[in-house]
Order: C-alpha cells, then sequence, then structure tokens
C-alpha cells in the first residue's frame, strides 16, 4: 500500500493567515484612522456640507479587481482623498435632507467594538441575541407594549413595513399561506393607509404577492391624518364587493411634512373591524422620548406592530431598522424556519428556543443590537428625547423665518421638524428646486425637495443633534441670497 499523501500545513507553503505580520505597525496606523475619524466628527460644521464627486474621483473606482493588495496605509490615504470627502454630508450641522440620523462619537466606537467582535447574531447561544432581547424590551417600554413583545433588527423601516406585511398577511390567512401560495386562496386581500404614507408601504404589499392595486390610500385632512370616516368607507366599499380587509397602516410621521394620523382613532377602527394595526414609525414613533412631543404618537401602544428607525432620532450609526411586534407567536410563526442545520440542541452553543432568526428573513446578521445598546446606555434615552425636542425648537424657528419673509412662503404645516416652503409665485416648483440644488453644490446647505400639491417644493429636515439655530438663521440667510441669484 502506497503512503498517504502528507497534508502540508498552509504555513508552510508561505500562505499567510490575513492577520497583519506587525500587530504594533497595525496598531498605529488603527489608531490614527481612528483619530482621523474622531476629528471629522468634531468638526462635522467646518467645510462645505456636500461636494459633488469629481469625474477624476469616480474614474479611479472603476479599476479592476486587485490580485495584489496595496497595504493598510495606502488604502487609507486613499480613504482620506477619494471618499472622506464625498460623503452624503449628514454629520454636518446644516444638513437638512431627507430623514438622516447624525451620528455620535459614541456610535463610532460601537461601531468598532461590533467589528472587532464580528458576532453573526442570526442565533445560538450566546451573549448577542441576550444584547438584542434587551433592546426588544426597551423598546416595548418606551412604546407601551407588553414585556412579552417581540423585535427583531432589520436594515431600516422599508423593511420593517415589509415584514409587517407579512406577518399581519399570515394572521388572516394561517401561516400555511408560506407553503400553499396566495394563488390557493379564494379570497383577495385589501389594505389601507394615508396618502401621506411612505412609498414603502406600496412597495410591500407588491413584494408580498398581494398587490399594490389593493392599498388604499386614504385621502388626509389639512393636518396630514388620514380621514377616519373615509376609512371607514373604503373597508365597507371593499367589503361588499368580495374582498378581504386585512391591514391599515398608520402613519408617525409622515414622509413629507411630519405628519400623524390619529392612532387612537386608527385603533378603533382595527378594532371593529378586525384588522391588523401596523404603524410606520421610521422617525416618529422615537417621539415617545421627548415628554412634549409623546402625545403625538398616543394610540401607539395599541398597534400590533411597528417599524422605526433607531439610525434616524437616536443617531444610532447606519442601519439599525427594527420592527417591534405584539403577539410573538404570530410573528415566529411567520418567519421560522425548521431547516436541519438551524436544529436547537438541549445544551450547548445551539441551545436555545428563539433565535433572531425566528423572527425575519434573515440568518447572517450582525450585531446591531450593540451600537443600540451602547448608545442608550452611555447617553441615556433623556438626552436623546431632548435632541428631537430641539430640533423641533429648530423647525419652528425656521418656518417663523419663512412665515415672515418676503421671497418665500410655508407649503405645508410644521407640526415636527420638517419645513416644506417654496419661493413665493413658484407654481411650478420649478423655481424652488433650482433653489435646493444650488445650495447644494455650493456647499451652503443639504435640504432637499418633495412635492406638495403637485408641484416641487423645498424640504428643510431637522434631523442632526448639532443643528443649532445659528445654522438655522445662517441657511435662511443663503436661501434668500440663493433666491435673489435666481430673481425670486
Amino acid at each position: 500500500m502506497g503512503q498517504a499523501p502528507r497534508i502540508v500545513d498552509p504555513s508552510e507553503q508561505g500562505v499567510a493567515s490575513l492577520d497583519p505580520g506587525d500587530w504594533d505597525a497595525f496598531r498605529a496606523t488603527t489608531h490614527a484612522a481612528l483619530d482621523r475619524a474622531i476629528d471629522r466628527l468634531q468638526q462635522a460644521a467646518a467645510g462645505p456640507v456636500w461636494r459633488p464627486t469629481p469625474a477624476e474621483v469616480r474614474e479611479r473606482f472603476a479599476e479592476a479587481l486587485p490580485a495584489d493588495g496595496s497595504g493598510l496605509d495606502a488604502v487609507l490615504t486613499r480613504v482620506e482623498a477619494d471618499i472622506a470627502p464625498y460623503v452624503v454630508g449628514n454629520t454636518h450641522p446644516r444638513f437638512l435632507g431627507w430623514a438622516h440620523g447624525a451620528g455620535t462619537p459614541v456610535g463610532l466606537v460601537a461601531e468598532l467594538v461590533a467589528a472587532g467582535l464580528n458576532v453573526n447574531c442570526g442565533g445560538r447561544d450566546h451573549i448577542g441575541p441576550v444584547v438584542e432581547r434587551q433592546v426588544v424590551r426597551w423598546a416595548a417600554e418606551a412604546f407601551g407594549f407588553p414585556p412579552e413583545s417581540t423585535g427583531v433588527f432589520v436594515t431600516g423601516s422599508s423593511q420593517a413595513n415589509f415584514l409587517g406585511v407579512l406577518i399581519a398577511r399570515d394572521v388572516l390567512l394561517g401561516h400555511g399561506v408560506r407553503v400553499r401560495g396566495l394563488k390557493a386562496e379564494d379570497r383577495q386581500l385589501a389594505a389601507y393607509c394615508s396618502a401621506e404614507a411612505h412609498g414603502c408601504v406600496m412597495q410591500a404589499m407588491e413584494l408580498a404577492g398581494i398587490g399594490s392595486g389593493f392599498l388604499r390610500a386614504i385621502e388626509t385632512d389639512a393636518d396630514g391624518r388620514v380621514q377616519v370616516a373615509q376609512l371607514h368607507a373604503a373597508i365597507r366599499a371593499d367589503r361588499a364587493s368580495g374582498l378581504a380587509p386585512f391591514l391599515i397602516v398608520g402613519t408617525a410621521g409622515g414622509v413629507n411634512f411630519g405628519a400623524f394620523d390619529d392612532l387612537d382613532a386608527l385603533a378603533d377602527v382595527a378594532a371593529a373591524e378586525g384588522l391588523w394595526l401596523h404603524v410606520d414609525g421610521a422617525f416618529g414613533a422615537l417621539t415617545r422620548l421627548a415628554p412634549s412631543l409623546a402625545p403625538l404618537t398616543s394610540g401607539l401602544e395599541r398597534a400590533h406592530s411597528v417599524a422605526f428607525d433607531f439610525h434616524k432620532w437616536a443617531h444610532v450609526p447606519y442601519d439599525a431598522g427594527f420592527l417591534l411586534v405584539r403577539d410573538g407567536g404570530a410573528h415566529k410563526g411567520t418567519f421560522a424556519t425548521p431547516a436541519a442545520y438551524l436544529s436547537r440542541a438541549p445544551r450547548g452553543l445551539a441551545s436555545g428556543e428563539d433565535w433572531p432568526c425566528d423572527y425575519g428573513p434573515d440568518l447572517s446578521r450582525g450585531f446591531r443590537a450593540l451600537k443600540v445598546w451602547l448608545t442608550f446606555q452611555s447617553l441615556g434615552a433623556a438626552a436623546i428625547g431632548a435632541a428631537i425636542e430641539a430640533n423641533c425648537a429648530a423647525a419652528r424657528r425656521l418656518a417663523g423665518h419663512i412665515a415672515a419673509s418676503e421671497r418665500f412662503e410655508l407649503a405645508a404645516p410644521v407640526p415636527l421638524n420638517i419645513v416644506c416652503f417654496r419661493i413665493k409665485g413658484d407654481t411650478s416648483g420649478a423655481a424652488s428646486q433650482e433653489l435646493v440644488m444650488r445650495l447644494q453644490e455650493r456647499g451652503l446647505a443639504a435640504p432637499s425637495t418633495t412635492r406638495v400639491g403637485g408641484a416641487a417644493v423645498a424640504r428643510a429636515a431637522i434631523f442632526n443633534h448639532r443643528t443649532t439655530f445659528a445654522d438655522i438663521d445662517a441657511v435662511f440667510a443663503d436661501a434668500c441670497r440663493v433666491a435673489a441669484d435666481l430673481g425670486a
């Protein structure tokens, strides 16, 4: 018999580990990179809010896959030259676009610690799911949900809203719909939301296989709240035509100008009609942390599920979306998978009945819970709530400037932290859109646009805990100068 081939240790063939050969040099390089990251946050107000990425920089990112590495020092030099100057700018106090959180130095440390631990939080018996369950309990406490509620981290509220639709679908049809599919059903589902609802709600209906054609967008009143009488009428009409209403999606902080539905009224309708009430609270749900604003979410505690983002008004680093569900059995029944490789053991690393992967589609999951846990443990819920209140005060200041202005006018109510405005007489919205683009391109400020009454308007969404009244005054003054350039 011949000899068995010798198994060679890869290190004998010169194939090294991916760890650094010189840990001291790596430590020095890494400390320097961390110092630069801290400097950027400390100096977040310096320089332009945003700058476009030059063509020559874009071209550098068309290179072929590198077979050989350049070394960490060289690559970090490229980061400083080609990446850091051209990010979106949401750490800057005059970034007023969309609904972006600003991050915190504490969050930077949390991401560093989580990356070093490199924990897969899909399941198994380790501290990651324990920390995640702590955050679930905190969310339940903040929103008035029962302590046995369940929750799961996802990328953002778009994903959380999608999962909420799936749970509501399964509650009505039974979890067997996961196997037999919607085609086997003898009834078409129908859902209801505000005309101010985020577009991801429509997308969730499509992804769930129900169809956006069966999502009824109910008109709102002057304050952006869904009109309950019209909601009742739509449900009755759908039942009369043979459809099966199953879901109401309430809005806590509408995407256009921050409107809140009357969640208590929606909860009454859901209870009377036997429907699931899901609330899209992407940023508005966290007003529960701010005493002066918490009444806006009255009724949130009666919802069946809530989608929200820790990476918006809690300023946890991206991404940290979350879904909170009152009925843990319904939640788990929608997603748990009895796969052999996910079998549970009575002891050891594979023990434990409830793993995070039982409550959502992701098996490979980062340690998102750590940065949320560390943020709240370090800063406290009261400080985060105070920062939310300060943003709303800044929005009221900007709204006051707009209302008193000869150049601008408010385009929507200002119930929270979002100010929609237009140049006076700009019925088409073209001038207001040009105003926004010039402010961005000059690095002065970064508002965004939305559509109100069918026309584009400027939209200043104040989410940054670094934004002061001085920033608001400066943004308004710059907007006036740019509007004057436009002949307004």
